[in-house]
């Protein structure tokens, strides 16, 4: 007799996928410190319309139009310094749609004021893009020229003269969406295993003062299957794929209540954040109405959707009061979150330009709250949003 299967007996990969559909191969690395995977697969069910002389239902054709939705909650964790990315890296690279900007560093030769910076070489870096000085995180607000570029926001410390700029990975958004295929692997081996093909990121969702940082990716697949009723052809494969094999990454938490906040037109740190929550949505659609197919053939985003809720103790600085103003006059202001303080447990999310929408008064507790519901990043062109690990 079989015996129950415990729930933290899971492991989930993530791999980029060549093509639409064509599954990906995952390594141990791209093991996830997954806290739920919500994952199910929905069958279009017609309604028959026929006379059949009985209230019973007389049943449907056992091959409908399918379609996979998941949604996968993991932790924010250390960036192993032997990966090239962290392991979600793929997640945010098929939700946002452009491969990750690697900065490798670079030496400071000059800081002619707190917010530019020149380096020995040139950076190669492109606005929006994140440097580390230390434990902090910083983006480039723009580009000077090939050596130097200015911040969005001031180091707490200033570099000196040969300081050493530390790596980032930096996802940025693109007009097309790549597609991944989530791994499901369950102890014992006798378990069920899944794999969700032509998952596409529909929505990301970060967190910012939870208990622990967190990333939710919600989506659609194009199909689920599992190794006890996989046939060979099923997501290009001709066998279900076998578990990687380790050494896995580790899995170190970065608490939630670590970090730093910037805000403003003119940037100013703030400690009278509460809680906050980025999310980005892609609005996917996917082909799935065509004559002659039966399951999705690509997937199609609409118009991006990047907002911020923000609760904010308030009080009387003039830092504050400029927020109730930009809200009140519908004036852009830079929104900068830093998860974490060590380096190489550091993610950043920037928004240079989000219009605030004018805050709750919640007067239910002993101090005053500002609610800033649903405020919406804007852009030029696929550069509302930044985030990046270092």
């Amino acid at each position: 007799m079989g015996c129950y299967i415990a729930s933290n007996e899971n492991r989930v990969y993530v791999a980029l996928e060549p093509s639409y559909c064509a599954a990906g191969t995952a390594t141990a690395e791209q093991r996830l410190p997954v806290v739920k995977l919500g994952l199910q697969q929905v069958i279009e069910r017609p309604l028959r319309r026929d006379k059949t002389g009985t209230r019973t239902f007389l049943g449907l054709p056992s091959i409908l139009r399918k379609r996979a939705v998941f949604d996968l909650t993991t932790y924010m964790t250390a960036w192993d310094p032997g990966q090239s990315e962290p392991s979600y890296g793929t997640l945010f690279r098929a939700g946002l749609g452009a491969a990750g900007l690697e900065f490798p560093g670079a030496l400071v030769t000059d800081v002619p004021d707190e917010l530019t910076i020149q380096t020995a070489t040139p950076h190669a870096l492109v606005a929006g893009q994140a440097v580390r000085l230390g434990d902090e995180l910083r983006f480039a607000a723009g580009i000077v020229d090939p050596s130097t570029f200015v911040l969005n926001a001031p180091f707490q410390e200033a570099p000196a003269l040969g300081s050493e700029l530390g790596r980032t990975v930096t996802y940025m958004p693109s007009n097309t969406l790549a597609s991944a295929t989530l791994f499901d692997y369950w102890n014992p081996a006798e378990a069920v295993q899944r794999m969700v093909a032509g998952a596409g990121v529909d929505r990301v969702s970060i967190q910012v003062n939870g208990d622990f940082h967190q990333f939710r990716f919600q989506g659609v697949g194009a199909d689920v299957s599992d190794n006890l009723t996989f046939v060979s052809g099923m997501a290009g494969l001709t066998e279900f794929p076998e578990e990687p094999i380790g050494p896995y990454p580790e899995f170190s938490l970065v608490p939630g209540s670590l970090g730093q906040v910037w805000l403003g037109a003119v940037p100013a740190k703030f400690f009278t954040l509460l809680k906050a929550n980025v999310t980005l949505d892609n609005d996917i659609d996917v082909r799935t109405r065509e004559f002659g197919s039966m399951k999705p053939k690509c997937l199609v985003p609409g118009q991006r959707r990047v907002s911020v809720d923000m609760d904010l103790t308030s009080n009387t600085d003039a830092e504050t009061n400029a927020l109730y103003e930009a809200a009140a006059q519908r004036s852009p202001i830079g929104v900068f979150f830093q998860l974490g303080q060590q380096a190489e447990s550091l993610c950043g999310v920037y928004m240079p330009a989000v219009v605030p929408e004018i805050p709750e008064f919640d007067d239910d507790e002993t101090r005053l709250r500002w609610r800033f519901r649903d405020s919406r990043a804007q852009g030029i062109g696929n550069d509302e949003i930044s985030i990046a690990f270092g």
